[in-house]
């Protein structure tokens, strides 16, 4: 179950409570499903309850109970727990954490990608003519695009030929467009102006002088040329590329050994399993809230909770490839999946050799 579907779910539950007279409130269009927080459990949670329980007129607690009751339905659950103020938490089966690997490997590198097409929003995104400024601005306008909108990116200024031809930043885009799309005024302006970059980043290549730009957060001055070149685990970008490329050597190996990636049940791969599902919620996130270093942050994330499992992928000695590897195998690939995707938003390269 993918956090998506988890939504639908949810929002079902609220629905039918409604329809017995339980509820009145409006089901609302959909509902945040996220890896727990600090006092939570299970794989995922929700505070739809809070959001419902003054239009209800019931504590938040009540409306939370009131949902767990028709939740505790779903087979696809082993347990819904509710936490603190009136959080919903759910415990998913093994057979749910398949179905997001399956929707993973099924989407490629546009998991988590709108898939509805044109959202009708247009977007004008503006940016000085700085280098980290650009930079931001063409990340920004990659993820904003993935979630379906039109977008137009406009530099108050010449920009510096190299921060295309180098970093590939580009600043002049009109998309996405397709045929007979009519291109009206923007709904949204939105001006993207980071602390800019203290030196300058070219002589670090696109890949390194990108990810030294985008991963800090917008309010705080970017490393340059800091460690962005080094291959060892103290640099962010090397630890997320070396998983990436990890993943694709296993396949290789795999594929030698004969055997295939199938999704099944992986044990003690929770953390991966909630942030291969978090993805798109990451990504509309950073769409919202116009912060690459946002995503750049949850790819750092699952390469560090991906790399536990990496070493059990393969059969060891004389061991025949299982159905537990071929889970492995799968889950493995998945997260390799979201870091090659993520990083492409980002303008960044993911290799398939380190």
């Amino acid at each position: 179950m993918t956090p998506v579907e988890l939504s639908r779910t949810v929002l079902h539950a609220v629905r039918r409570a409604v329809d017995e007279g339980e509820l009145s409130v409006t089901v609302p269009e959909r509902a945040v499903v996220a890896p727990p927080g600090p006092g939570g459990c299970g794989d995922y949670a929700t505070n739809v309850a809070l959001q419902l329980a003054a239009a209800a007129g019931q504590p938040p607690q009540r409306v939370a109970e009131i949902l767990r009751a028709r939740l505790l339905d779903e087979q696809r659950f082993t347990d819904v727990v509710v936490t603190g103020p009136g959080f919903l938490n759910f415990s998913l089966r093994g057979t749910a954490s398949a179905g997001l690997v399956e929707e993973v490997l099924r989407r490629g590198l546009r998991y988590g990608h709108a898939t509805t097409g044109f959202s009708g929003t247009a977007v004008r995104i503006s940016c000085p003519a700085e280098v980290r400024a650009v930079v931001v601005a063409d990340a920004v306008s990659r993820v904003v695009r993935s979630q379906g909108d039109h977008v137009r990116v406009e530099c108050e200024g010449r920009p510096a030929p190299e921060w295309q031809s180098v970093l590939g930043a580009d600043v002049t885009t009109r998309g996405p467009r397709t045929a007979g799309t009519h291109v009206r005024t923007a709904d949204t302006h939105v001006r993207v102006a980071p602390v800019p970059a203290p030196s300058d980043p070219l002589p670090l290549g696109r890949d390194a002088a990108r990810w030294a730009l985008l991963h800090p957060a917008a309010h705080d001055r970017p490393r340059i040329p800091g460690d962005h070149l080094v291959q060892r685990e103290g640099n962010p970008l090397f630890r997320v590329r070396y998983a990436h490329a990890r993943t694709r050597a296993l396949l290789r190996n795999a594929a030698d050994l004969g055997f295939h990636p199938e999704a099944g049940p992986v044990s003690e791969a929770d953390a991966l399993t909630a942030l291969i599902g978090d993805h798109p919620r990451v990504l509309a996130a950073t769409a919202t809230h116009h912060t690459p270093d946002r995503l750049a942050r949850h790819l750092l994330a699952v390469a560090d909770a991906a790399m536990p499992l990496l070493p059990a992928v393969l059969p060891l000695g004389e061991e025949k490839p299982s159905a537990a590897h071929r889970a492995r195998l799968a889950l493995a690939e998945a997260a390799g999946t979201v870091l090659a995707g993520g990083l492409s938003l980002l303008g960044i390269d993911a290799p398939d050799h380190l």
